[in-house]
């Protein structure tokens, strides 16, 4: 797995993470360390760019779900785990931190039956994923 890093300032900066490789049993410690870092250095805003991600297991998944829960706890979200919950129920609530782009097929599958559709969104278009944040 191999993961590149750029930075676009659109209304609000965000960092793009080029993942390529599967993220699976093997690799997802890694990825999930390395955006982990990143909002440790101040990313804010994340867009993961996962057109060369041609496979995502319940380890990628997982790294995934951490990644979203560190980014709402340094945003500091003004939408409480309640009303969160809640809206993602209702289908209100996404993810005004974490965005994804170009899922393969089969990462479209895995990341939907998840239900991670329901609270992340997903963009095959990149300047309206990050005209989004």
């Amino acid at each position: 797995m191999e993961i590149k890093v750029s930075t676009i300032t659109g209304r609000a900066p965000v960092t793009v993470v080029h993942v390529e490789g599967n993220v699976d049993v093997s690799t997802a410690d890694v990825f999930q360390a390395n955006v982990l870092s990143l909002i440790e250095g101040g990313a804010r805003h994340i867009l993961l760019d996962m057109e060369h991600v041609p496979f995502m297991s319940s380890a990628g998944l997982r790294a995934l779900n951490q990644i979203f829960n560190k980014l709402r706890e340094v945003n500091e979200d003004d939408v409480t785990d309640e009303e969160m919950r809640k809206g993602i129920g209702d289908g209100t609530y996404k993810s005004p931190h974490l965005k994804l782009l170009n899922l393969s097929e089969n990462t479209k599958v895995a990341f939907e039956t998840a239900g991670f559709d329901m609270y992340i969104e997903t963009f095959t278009d990149r300047q309206a994923a990050i005209n989004s944040f």
